[in-house]
């Protein structure tokens, strides 16, 4: 079926379009997962007169276990690019480790 809607042109399914966070909880450390979407979520930022030179993002995050609040700071180019990242309350951590800290909650004992 896949071979056929390649082939015709069929509909595909439309790209993410997402920045997806993944950050621990300074305090408590637990892991939070936060999916930020790239054309709804960012402030856009003006340089000299009228023209776009980049785009921010400011986000609060919260863990579910002692609901202290965690702020990203991201930095954009004009394409959408990330330039900077900082964080305050926390530390980005990778997919990977997201997913491992999250696994033994997960599993039933």
């Amino acid at each position: 079926m896949n071979f056929l809607r390649r082939l015709f042109g069929g509909p595909s399914s439309p790209p993410d379009n997402a920045l997806h966070l993944y950050v621990r909880c300074s305090r408590c450390g637990t892991p939070v997962h936060v999916r930020v979407h790239l054309y709804n979520d960012l402030t856009v930022e003006f340089g000299d007169g009228e023209e776009v030179a980049g785009y921010r993002l400011r986000k609060e995050i919260m863990d579910a276990r002692c609901f202290r609040l965690i702020y990203a700071d991201i930095t954009f180019d004009r394409n959408r690019r990330e330039l900077s990242r900082k964080i305050e309350g926390g530390e980005f951590i990778s997919k990977e480790e997201y997913e491992r800290l999250v696994q033994p909650a997960a599993e039933p004992r």
